[in-house]
């Protein structure tokens, strides 16, 4: 039986540089079974070249997105990987490719997920990975460990069609309703903002020698928490509860 092409999962490349490898991977994908892709600001695209190294995969081209920021691109998502084949100390979670794989196809079923592709020269940068939930690492050589765009995609499309396959019906909590949609990366970003005001209100300043490191440490656990929009909620309702306290307490006596 084929897999559930239902699944909401999109690839992105971030800032690619070659059309040929936005061809190679839009056929990697239309192989896969998936028919989503954004990119963030193609150096060239449209092109001859896409075309001919889609090799018939024209609908995944012409139905792909063109995004200025990675912002853009994963705006309404829940669950987001990010690819790297850098070791990064910033403290992610790391999954390998097939793990990952399993944990996008469950998420989709939540809300939209996406995997990222940084460009062939550099990768993904710091930047660009801030909104992921999860670093995704393909295992290779370590003599040589780096992988053309499209291969890169090509591994990671096959292990979300083989976790598809193997998947069963939509996620579900205890009770038979559906789970809550992960909070999206601009409702993140919401809830970073607005525990950074609680933060500086309370005066709970960085005691690091640089000062420069909490919010990041605090990004990276609640990342690696995959709030929920309700769970989200309840987080946003405590601190304005703590704002509202502070108000009162620092109220004249009547």
């Amino acid at each position: 039986m084929a897999p559930d092409s239902t699944s909401d999962i999109r690839i992105v490349l971030v800032e690619p540089a070659h059309p040929g490898n936005i061809g190679a991977v839009a056929r990697a994908m239309m192989n896969m079974d998936l028919n989503q892709l954004v990119l963030v600001k193609p150096r060239d695209f449209p092109h001859p070249e896409a075309t001919a190294r889609a090799a018939g995969a024209d609908s995944v081209l012409a139905n792909a997105r063109v995004v200025a920021t990675v912002a853009e691109a994963i705006a309404d998502c829940g669950y987001v990987a990010a690819t790297t084949s850098r070791s990064r100390d910033q403290h992610f979670r790391v999954l390998e490719v097939r793990q990952a794989a399993a944990r996008l196809v469950v998420q989709a079923e939540r809300s939209p997920a996406a995997v990222l592709f940084g460009a062939e020269r550099t990768g993904l940068e710091n930047e660009h990975l801030e909104a992921s939930h999860v670093l995704l690492r393909i295992p290779a050589s370590s003599r040589y460990a780096s992988l053309n765009l499209a291969m890169a995609v090509q591994l990671v499309s096959y292990e979300i069609f083989r976790a598809r396959a193997a998947s069963g019906s939509a996620v579900v909590d205890m009770d038979g309703e559906a789970v809550v949609p992960l909070a999206t990366p601009p409702q993140m970003l919401q809830l970073y903002r607005h525990l950074e005001q609680v933060l500086d209100d309370i005066n709970f300043k960085d005691r690091t020698k640089s000062g420069t490191h909490l919010m990041t440490r605090i990004r990276r656990f609640l990342q690696r928490a995959e709030l929920d929009q309700n769970e989200l909620n309840i987080l946003r309702g405590i601190l304005t509860a703590v704002q509202g306290r502070r108000r009162i307490a620092g109220s004249p006596k009547s």
